[in-house]
């Protein structure tokens, strides 16, 4: 672990060098690629300097036992001692976890698409209630929610809703939900007070830089059509809707949202470029571990990942195991304990998976 913490070490030096030499400084986007490195390994270079620093007092105060002579002075001494030695398993810790591989997506912003699957009206009604959660908790994360392409439903909610969270490590919070969620409850429509039960699907795409993954203008063929309202009433005589085609994944989106053509263009290429990425990530990610599960899920589309019981007020979280009373509470946007609950979990499978490695 300490070979790796000090080659780790040694490169963000490196880094440090290479931020202050001008043909870097003159090229934006090495400019980029190494302040992004240096951001990353930061904290782990500050604790393993912390560490080193605490062992080294550690050593200067045994010396001091050995020699003190003075009884008063020796408590100090070994009153010192016993702090400094009790940073260590903490300072080690906070290493190992520090050590786990990072998600290069992590820190992007996150594209999610959330549409009503079982279920009818109330399925859609309650892509709508998701919707809203994960806004609410965006918004007090300080981070900005636009709305790429919605689909209402006529008895409320939504159909289909896709939208971007723009913030820091956006990603980090919402990659985890991933999947199908399942609400049981009586619906407004339901007359009898039958509880029904019906799904909803999340799906959360890192955002994808054209750095990141390369789509050809040949790869894409594009279709203008006019966009339409409900009831197929034309809402734009001009042909502003776009329809975009990449050809070598057979991956479509299509965009009507803006009056713009141009802005439409914008919003569907963000939002290919996210699921074509996406998909060359499952297919890597399955050649390379077509066995093994996350201890927090696939993240497949199709799995079942959370249920909210509304008679009983509870959330489970079907991966880990977590109930939760409050469902009322995390509906509203309150979505700490459960996105916290998780990235412990997946800490806790890469820190094993590290150990069965080392």
């Amino acid at each position: 672990m300490f070979d790796r913490l000090q080659a780790v070490e040694d490169r963000y030096e490196r880094l440090n060098e290479l931020l202050s030499d001008p043909d870097v400084v003159s090229d934006s986007k090495k400019l980029r690629e190494y302040s992004k490195e240096q951001s990353d390994i930061q904290e782990m270079v500050e604790v393993y300097r912390e560490y080193k620093a605490v062992k080294e007092q550690l050593a200067d105060t045994r010396e001091m036992l050995e020699m003190e002579k003075d009884p008063d002075m020796l408590e100090m001494v070994k009153e010192e001692f016993h702090e400094l030695n009790d940073q260590i398993p903490d300072l080690e810790e906070r290493l190992r976890i520090l050590l786990i591989p990072k998600d290069p997506n992590d820190s992007k912003n996150v594209i999610m698409e959330i549409r009503g699957a079982a279920g009818g009206d109330e399925a859609n009604i309650f892509a709508g209630d998701l919707f809203r959660m994960y806004s609410r908790y965006a918004e007090v994360q300080g981070w900005k929610i636009d709305i790429m392409e919605a689909t209402p439903n006529a008895m409320g909610g939504y159909k289909e809703v896709i939208f971007m969270i723009n913030g820091q490590g956006a990603y980090s919070k919402f990659k985890f939900e991933n999947g199908a969620h399942r609400v049981q409850r009586v619906p407004a429509t339901e007359s009898q007070g039958r509880i029904h039960t019906s799904t909803a699907t999340v799906a959360c795409l890192p955002e994808v830089e054209e750095v990141d993954v390369e789509i050809h203008e040949k790869d894409i063929r594009v279709d203008t059509f006019a966009s339409s309202g409900a009831g197929g009433q034309s809402v734009n005589t001009t042909m502003s809707a776009v329809r975009m085609t990449h050809l070598p994944t057979g991956v479509v989106v299509s965009m009507q949202d803006e009056r713009s053509q141009i802005k439409n263009r914008e919003k569907a290429m963000k939002i290919l470029r996210a699921r074509v990425a996406d998909m060359y990530m499952q297919e890597a990610q399955a050649e390379v571990d077509a066995t093994r599960k996350s201890a927090v899920g696939t993240g497949d589309r199709s799995e079942r990942i959370r249920t909210y019981n509304y008679p009983q007020n509870r959330v489970t979280d079907h991966r880990i195991g977590l109930t939760i009373q409050k469902l009322d509470q995390i509906i509203e946007g309150k979505l700490d304990e459960v996105i916290d609950a998780l990235i412990l979990e997946e800490q806790a499978s890469k820190l094993a998976r590290l150990n069965e490695d080392a």
